[in-house]
């Protein structure tokens, strides 16, 4: 990234993305067209190709020598390199890491997947990742000298707290330390936006349709259970980066004690550890969801009986938030629910029972998730995107998080 700082660094770069957009619409463009496209002077532009093209965002492919008119000298042609990584996606898990490399199409070419002991320290959390970022640009043939942003999340509510603030949630036991934004703006140059994995996936599932709702409730069952809110076609924060908390929900007042220190969440409960632990108390031998794949394929009934209580759970907090904020779709992410698609349709049994009351025949569609468990790393390139209207009001890479203005805004 440039050096320049300020106010001049915000619309140098403004003027980058100009460019980067005309040569991914326009494809290979010599100088003088592409000033014309983007309405710059030659000297900008001159400023911002030499940079570009010395970060390997843009490479000169060839000369408009077939196209020019006239005897002048062929003008030499810009395009955007195909081995740039232009994004860089993050989604911190309790136990495991994805990471996901767009170029300046918005199209991933890179991704992968580290897992660790969710007693981890985020120290080690943050080397697992650059070296898997790192081994990602080495395997595709990548560079990220010419990366725009990074977006990351991060497992539970994220305040964007920062020295002198108000500390993390004390409950979150991955509570992510002030400066894991700052890790990664210095390790890459860039700006970054961080935000709950749980929400980015939920503005991953909004983004991956045709249309997108305007209205989308979403829960993820993973290692830990969160949720996401678009109401009104914006992805909600809310004051204090709480939006969404599903997991948190008790489901279940005499149930066991969760580690938020409450009794009976639905975290307790529908989290894939929480199943699995269940399935097993009940005699049934699974110890992981490629277990529970081969339990469920062949009809286990006491796996069935675990599965149908977990979505039936779930269904009755999704019953809640539905009835509060009236979605167009309610949406069920994580792994397991393409491994035991029975939750999902518990669930959705339950939610219509919860709604019945409500005089109408259009109700909420209730499916799965489309992105599976890629779709916090998704997510969070999305939200560097910024150009969905779900985002509107939403922090910009590089605010390190919301100010109390904009979050009272959304």
């Amino acid at each position: 990234m440039s050096t320049t700082t300020g106010v001049n660094a915000e619309v140098r770069r403004a003027n980058e993305q100009r460019v980067l957009v005309a040569l991914r619409v326009e494809g290979a463009l010599s100088r003088a067209a592409l000033a014309k496209r983007v309405g710059l002077s030659r000297t900008t532009l001159s400023e911002i190709t030499a940079d570009l093209l010395g970060r390997g965002a843009i490479t000169k492919v060839d000369t408009d020598a077939d196209v020019r008119r006239g005897s002048g000298r062929p003008a030499e042609r810009l395009a955007l390199d195909p081995s740039a990584g232009q994004y860089l996606g993050v989604d911190f898990g309790h136990r495991r890491v994805h990471v996901a490399i767009a170029n300046a199409s918005h199209e991933i070419v890179a991704s992968g997947l580290v897992r660790y002991d969710d007693s981890t320290p985020w120290d080690d959390r943050l080397d697992l990742a650059f070296d898997a970022v790192d081994a990602l640009t080495v395997e595709h043939g990548l560079h990220l000298g010419a990366l725009q942003a990074v977006g990351i999340g991060v497992p539970g509510p994220y305040t964007g707290a920062r020295p002198g603030d108000a500390a993390p949630v004390a409950w979150n036991r991955d509570a992510t330390p002030v400066g894991v934004d700052e890790a990664f703006a210095q390790r890459y140059d860039a700006p970054v936006v961080v935000d709950n994995n749980t929400r980015l996936a939920a503005l991953a599932e909004a983004v991956s349709g045709p249309d997108g709702p305007s209205d989308l409730t979403y829960v993820r069952l993973s290692d830990g259970v969160g949720g996401g809110l678009v109401v009104d076609g914006r992805l909600v924060r809310g004051s204090r980066g709480f939006a969404g908390e599903l997991g948190h929900v008790t489901s279940d007042p005499g149930g066991v004690l969760c580690r938020c220190g409450k009794r009976g969440c639905l975290e307790t409960v529908a989290s894939v550890p929480a199943i699995l632990a269940a399935c097993r108390s009940r005699g049934a031998d699974v110890e992981d969801l490629d277990g529970l794949a081969v339990a469920v394929d062949r009809a286990d009934p006491v796996v069935d009986a675990v599965l149908r209580e977990v979505g039936a759970a779930v269904g009755r907090v999704l019953g809640a938030a539905a009835m509060t904020l009236d979605p167009t779709e309610v949406v069920i992410g994580g792994e397991i629910v393409h491994v035991a698609p029975v939750i999902v349709e518990q669930a959705a049994s339950t939610l219509r029972y919860e709604l019945h009351s409500i005089p109408t025949s259009d109700a909420c569609t209730v499916r799965a998730g489309r992105l599976r468990d890629s779709d916090g790393a998704q997510g969070a390139l999305a939200a560097t995107f910024h150009q969905s209207p779900l985002l509107a009001g939403y922090p910009e890479p590089g605010s390190f998080g919301a100010s109390e203005t904009q979050r009272s805004a959304q």
